[in-house]
């Protein structure tokens, strides 16, 4: 199963792995912080709170100038999650803003025409792998809420960097050579990326979007409406039904009718700190959170970060936590996922007793949590090319903000300037298994399950102590998990946190990441029965904590991201 499932992601990983300095982390004294996996974008969020701004608008700022300067991974053309601390008003709100499929999507939206399901890569290209883009209705519900400054002041960085142009980053030159079949797939994108002699463009060379700033001047000036009513919307609704490979059965009527929501938060407390993160349509809250609940019971402070055992905990425990995924989480609006038993602490310490620190799980599989249907485990085969955003302002506020197209470049289609999202292969294509349904398959109407994590920590005294979340498909549950474990537990800041060596284990094999010191762990690991093997890094964090009363940033020193003081 691990093979079959889990050798696409890997393959992408490798691809999208890069070499960069440590990116620098604000002073602990910061009255604002601002942390991007883009410098540019990072800036934007910045002269934001120098203008007055708050954390929301900060945030949305980030995500508007990451469409430009980061189009393989995010963007208005796809969807996200925000998770925002109001200090006013003292509780946490998030918001979802994922993608959906058209109203005419059915269970076998991705079968070929033999009537089997499509190959996972074959599914991605074109049409059918988009959905309905949530990004612009999920910034105006935040900015109507908690905003500060002028909806049209939030897109003036964005605007700028489209208008003027960018240099394009070693990274990003990466991205489009090793996704090259996605980054060039339609005449826009060879015409932007790559030169004429069909190579990709230089690392420096400047990039404008003139196509990008006109839309972006429009939606910022006549309101989101623009985006999804009218000509941006009409365009869209051609290039997914006109696509070359799997068209797709879009309408205006499905971008008309979008709406982004409010969750409920899900909270639950760790060592006297409390999580909070997004629920359902995401898995990350409760993926997350079981992984540190089932692991609470173990001195992993006495253990410290050195520990094969430690890591062994730590690896269990998300093999538990991912086979409880993959069973119930879905979109809430279309199943009943049982959130508050998959937090319910004597659930998860029941499942806790299945860990032991001196041999490994024989096979994990899904429980049977207070509340579950009957339904069946089914992973999706998401690929990483996200990117999260955090800010601080000095009112207190927090925002804590994941966004995606899904893959890298998404489907590879373009229109005005932006690449559309290839989401609904989030979903599982086979819409049931071993004759049982699928809770996240498609359907008509329906956001796909989501790994994106965006998190914010409370300390025992109430406050925000850390806002932190990832890219990297489902890795970035495992990112998110040990960087809160590292600060909660091993005392490392944020950036000391985020640094550390990622292990994943989505299946029966702990997945270390190569070249780091869990790499040597690997006999360790095998002698507690563990399956163990490297993995290429392909991780891309961000953080902001709280240290004496002030804030101190910290980006991924895998990336090019960087964190930057008010």
């Amino acid at each position: 199963m691990f093979s079959r499932l889990f050798l696409p992601l890997l393959l992408v990983l490798a691809s999208c792995a890069t070499a960069s300095d440590p990116a620098p982390a604000g002073p602990a004294k910061a009255a604002g912080m601002v942390s991007a996996a883009d410098p540019r974008a990072a800036e934007a969020g910045r002269w934001i709170l120098n203008q007055g701004g708050n954390a929301a608008d900060a945030a949305i700022a980030i995500q508007i100038a990451l469409t430009v300067v980061e189009p393989q991974s995010s963007g208005i053309g796809g969807g996200g999650f925000f998770v925002y601390h109001d200090s006013k008003r003292g509780r946490v709100f998030t918001y979802d803003g994922r993608e959906k499929a058209p109203d005419s999507a059915t269970p076998r939206w991705f079968f070929g025409a033999d009537g089997k399901p499509l190959p996972y890569r074959q599914a991605i290209p074109g049409g059918r792998s988009v959905g309905v883009p949530g990004n612009i209705r999920l910034m105006a519900l935040v900015h109507g809420r908690h905003g500060k400054l002028p909806w049209a002041k939030l897109f003036e960085p964005a605007i700028r960097l489209a208008s003027d142009g960018f240099a394009l980053t070693p990274r990003m030159r990466n991205a489009i050579a090793s996704h090259r079949d996605l980054a060039g797939m339609s005449a826009w994108g060879r015409g932007h990326l790559f030169g004429p002699d069909g190579e990709p463009k230089a690392a420096g060379e400047v990039l404008r979007n003139p196509e990008l700033a006109q839309l972006l001047e429009r939606v910022a000036t006549l309101g989101p409406d623009y985006f999804y009513v009218g000509p941006a919307a009409e365009a869209l609704v051609r290039t997914v039904r006109g696509a070359e490979r799997n068209p797709s059965t879009m309408v205006a009527g499905d971008l008309a009718a979008y709406e982004a929501k409010q969750r409920p938060p899900v909270c639950a407390p760790y060592r006297g700190y409390r999580i909070c993160g997004m629920g359902p349509p995401s898995s990350g809250a409760t993926t997350v959170y079981a992984i540190l609940k089932q692991v609470e019971r173990f001195d992993l402070r006495a253990l410290g970060k050195d520990s094969p055992v430690a890591w062994h905990l730590f690896g269990n425990s998300m093999r538990l936590a991912f086979a409880d995924r993959d069973a119930y989480l879905a979109d809430p609006d279309f199943v009943s996922v049982p959130v508050a038993g998959l937090v319910d602490p004597s659930y998860l310490e029941s499942r806790s007793r299945l860990i032991s620190p001196d041999r490994a799980i024989d096979r994990a599989v899904a429980g049977v949590p207070p509340g579950a249907p009957r339904t069946t485990p089914a992973p999706a085969a998401e690929v990483p090319s996200t990117s999260h955003m955090a800010a601080a302002d000095g009112a207190g506020n927090v925002a804590s903000v994941t966004s995606t197209i899904e893959g890298a470049w998404g489907s590879g289609l373009t229109v005005n300037g932006m690449f559309l999202n290839n989401e609904l292969t989030d979903f599982s294509i086979a819409p049931e298994l071993d004759g049982a349904v699928v809770a996240n398959r498609v359907e008509g109407g329906k956001r796909p399950r989501s790994s994106m994590s965006p998190t914010i920590v409370y300390g025992p005294d109430g406050k925000v102590r850390l806002a932190v979340g990832a890219a990297g498909g489902p890795t970035i549950i495992a990112q998110v998990a040990k960087a809160i474990i590292a600060v909660i537990d091993w005392d490392l800041s944020a950036q000391e946190a985020i640094a550390l060596p990622v292990l994943f284990a989505p299946g029966d094999t702990l997945l270390v990441e190569r070249g780091t010191s869990l790499e040597a762990m690997i006999p360790a690991l095998q002698a507690l029965g563990n399956k163990a093997a490297p993995m290429n890094p392909g991780f891309k964090a961000n953080a902001i904590e709280r240290v004496n009363g002030g804030w101190r940033g910290a980006a991924d020193p895998r990336s090019e991201g960087v964190a930057l003081a008010q």
